[in-house]
């Protein structure tokens, strides 16, 4: 088996385990970073690649690594739910937690030069973030739960495996990365919107179901001297195979593709070893219409039907600040500070109770330390503190609503809060060493 087949049956192994954890998100349900390094940095470093990771912000920065592999797992630990007050009468009334309350999320890297102004490499790494359970507690009728179809709550995981070739132009780094994407969905408790759906055998609680595609990342660096650079990356939609087995609940009859987004940044180094970084991302949550779609009105048979609701989110813009002083060879220092608008307006809260991903301020740290002189250790912590959006509670049409209505007596509250704790290894090939594993730490 040669070092690529190897590689290709590792990303392809780590991207079917990551289906196996859905993460806390922070730009809606996209992460804030992939690995411990980005993740430190608050999601900072579209300009600055120094890991195997980078690739899954920007395949440009493949040119500047050396032969390495990367290993991780992150542990995300998030806390949301809903509150009601007043009367509301689509959901039950009270302070609502989900449960779950933890997740191991897996990521892998590779990287490789092919000569000096070339080079390849793999990564594999997840989303998710849709992520809810609530129980019977909290009765509404007539099956209990939080709109009386039982338990309730969604679960919808996204796994990338991306494939990078990046060249090197002189001053300028173009890369290139079509990236594979699986996804999986499982949707509980809406049963009691059986008379607003297209297709009500296909609505609710039918286990889960997977979803495949695929798009390409691009990105360029350009180091414009030798301290400054500037990186611009983004990523085609994802463009993904329907969801059958809820095609009576999301849009045009179960299409769930994944949004385009972009990121441009700058790094600086201060000294030789201090390098600040910022970084923005836009995400077009606008360009899938199950996400994007208006929440309101839900009328009888819209559900699922072509233009049908959906989630009501807007676009979500992020700003990633980053600093990393690399105190001494082998051992860095990281820390950053990532912000994000909220994709959820208030007029959408009643449907998003199942995905309340509304984080806005997050701050993070972490540090890299050399074992050996080939295996690294990473570590970063993030927490994403505690933001709330409150709106009216969305009626569906009944002969009293005839084309829906917002309930002038019942408002909802939506929060979330969370920690994320990520940890890597690296491991750097001696120069010559073409082993397809390593041969000694």
């Amino acid at each position: 088996m040669n070092g690529y087949s190897w590689r290709t049956l590792v990303s392809a192994a780590a991207l079917t385990a990551s289906l196996a954890a859905p993460s806390l998100a922070a730009d809606g349900y996209f992460l804030i970073g992939y690995g411990p390094r980005q993740k430190a940095l608050g999601g900072a470093g579209v300009a600055d690649s120094r890991d195997a990771m980078s690739l899954s912000l920007n395949p440009a920065g493949l040119v500047d690594l050396e032969r390495q592999m990367q290993l991780g797992v992150t542990a995300l630990f998030p806390e949301r739910g809903y509150s009601t007050d007043g009367l509301p009468k689509v959901l039950a009334p009270g302070d609502v937690r989900s449960g779950r309350p933890i997740f191991p999320v897996p990521h892998d890297a590779y990287a490789a030069p092919i000569d000096a102004d070339s080079a390849w490499g793999t990564a594999s790494y997840a989303n998710g973030g849709i992520n809810t359970s609530f129980d019977f507690g909290h009765y509404h009728p007539p099956l209990g739960g939080p709109f009386g179809g039982g338990y309730a709550g969604v679960d919808l995981e996204q796994a990338f495996s991306s494939f990078g070739y990046a060249r090197k132009f002189g001053s300028l780094a173009i890369g290139v990365a079509p990236t594979i994407a699986v996804q999986t969905i499982n949707l509980q408790g809406l049963k009691s919107f059986s008379p607003y759906s297209s297709d009500m055998y296909h609505l609710s609680d039918n286990g889960y179901d997977w979803s495949v595609g695929g798009g390409v990342r691009l990105g360029v660096q350009w180091r414009v001297t030798d301290q400054f650079r500037i990186g611009v990356a983004g990523s085609t939609p994802m463009f993904m195979t329907r969801f059958r087995k809820y095609s009576g609940l999301f849009a045009d009859n179960g299409s769930f593709d994944i949004p385009a987004n972009i990121t441009a940044g700058v790094a600086y180094d201060l000294t030789p070893d201090l390098t600040v970084m910022a970084d923005w991302r836009h995400i077009f949550y606008s360009g899938v219409a199950t996400v994007a779609n208006s929440s309101f009105p839900v009328l009888l048979r819209s559900l699922g039907s072509p233009g049908g609701p959906g989630f009501g989110w807007k676009d979500t813009d992020s700003a990633a600040f980053g600093v990393e002083w690399r105190v001494q060879p082998g051992f860095a220092l990281r820390a950053g500070y990532h912000y994000v608008t909220n994709p959820i307006p208030t007029n959408s809260v009643t449907l998003n109770i199942l995905a309340p991903i509304i984080n806005a301020h997050h701050v993070s740290g972490g540090l890299s330390y050399a074992v050996t002189k080939n295996s690294t250790l990473d570590l970063a912590v993030v927490y994403a503190f505690k933001n709330n959006v409150r709106g009216p509670e969305a009626l569906p049409q009944t002969p009293a609503t005839p084309f829906g209505a917002y309930n002038p007596a019942g408002n909802v509250n939506l929060w979330l809060r969370g920690l994320e704790v990520s940890v890597g290894w690296t491991y750097k090939f001696d120069l010559g060493d073409n082993s397809l594993i390593p041969t000694h730490l």
